[in-house]
């Protein structure tokens, strides 16, 4: 905790290891990530790792998506088990990571020719690895739980990094209504890069004032708190609906909904409606943003998200289409996952 202070302030960044702030598994993400008081399954080691002691047996999950059109490819794995009754452990790993990208930065030789025979590939790839541990507290229907995580960057030859930090989150329940806290990099991650100075000397005057001076060998990224409330409702003998609020909130100025030089909050809203859990349908709405255009005039755009599951035999499948509609000229993103729970194979 007093790293920070042995610091220069200048290494802290409002928008760090942003690739961890996407989310995982197609049911949360169809929800607009609304799911830090509900989430009790494999996939809480990211959402809020107080819900890992909602598992009863081993539990696996898989998903895959990509971003910007197929530039950008996004993958999760995950894996989670019971300790005893009152703990578990889980562990995940994410992958985003854009591939194949044209170095040219040795396109012209030093006679000014243009040889494409120099032009050769490289990725910038982000790794992220979880370990989480959660348990019940003295205090009843109060869970808690802990994630450690290790960062690595890469991109290409030309710089790489290795990350470190902590999630904290707390799950309360009380009949129908449930509340969730989960802090990100509560103690701030701590990112250290390396630089290769060779490959950065070939871009250094490629345009004249620009990239003089090496940057940053180290960051640090800023806590963020994730604020839940949750209830639902049983409608008929068969259907169930849950719905839950919640208010990410950034130490730093943004465009976001409520916004001010010490923080600002992005309110995000999830539904689902389950038939007998074996079918579920999604919607939520998220991530409000004011744009401003040439003009100077602000505009509020928001990300509409719809989902759809089923669960059968212990193999969940989910769906999530994200961005409906193109609002703020986004792209389309399909987002596929699966969730499988062994306790049904052992019966």
């Amino acid at each position: 905790m007093l790293l920070p202070t042995l610091l220069n302030a200048q290494a802290f960044r409002g928008y760090s290891n942003e690739f961890l702030s996407i989310g995982v598994d197609a049911a949360g993400l169809g929800m607009s990530k609304s799911v830090v008081a509900t989430t009790n399954d494999v996939n809480s080691t990211y959402w809020n790792p107080a819900g890992l002691v909602g598992i009863e047996d081993y539990q696996g999950s898989l998903m895959h998506t990509s971003y910007f059109a197929g530039i950008a490819s996004y993958n999760h794995a995950a894996f989670a088990m019971p300790i005893d009754k009152q703990s578990a452990v889980g562990v995940s790993i994410i992958r985003f990571g854009v591939d194949d990208i044209l170095n040219t930065t040795t396109l012209i030789d030093n006679d000014g020719n243009i040889n494409f025979d120099r032009i050769s590939l490289f990725s910038s790839v982000d790794y992220a690895f979880n370990i989480a541990y959660a348990r019940n507290l003295i205090l009843k229907d109060i869970k808690f739980g802990v994630n450690t995580k290790i960062i690595r960057r890469i991109i290409g030859d030309f710089a790489s990094s290795w990350g470190f930090g902590f999630d904290v989150g707390i799950q309360f329940e009380r009949n129908s209504w449930k509340f969730g806290v989960m802090a990100r990099d509560i103690t701030t991650t701590f990112n250290s890069w390396s630089i290769n100075e060779n490959a950065f000397n070939t871009i250094k005057d490629a345009i004249p004032g620009e990239n003089q001076e090496l940057p940053e060998t180290t960051e640090l990224t800023k806590p963020k708190v994730q604020l839940g409330i949750a209830k639902s409702w049983n409608i008929g003998r068969s259907f169930n609906l849950l719905s839950e609020v919640n208010a990410n909130i950034r130490f730093t100025k943004t465009n976001d909904l409520f916004s001010s030089e010490a923080f600002s909050i992005d309110p995000a809203i999830g539904f689902q409606i389950d038939y007998e859990s074996l079918v579920y349908l999604r919607t939520g709405v998220g991530n409000f943003q004011y744009i401003t255009d040439f003009n100077d005039t602000k505009s509020l755009s928001l990300q509409p998200n719809f989902g759809v599951g089923f669960n059968y035999n212990g193999i969940k499948i989910d769906y999530a289409l994200t961005n409906i509609g193109s609002i703020g000229n986004a792209l389309y993103s399909n987002i596929f996952s699966v969730t499988v729970d062994f306790s049904y194979f052992r019966q």
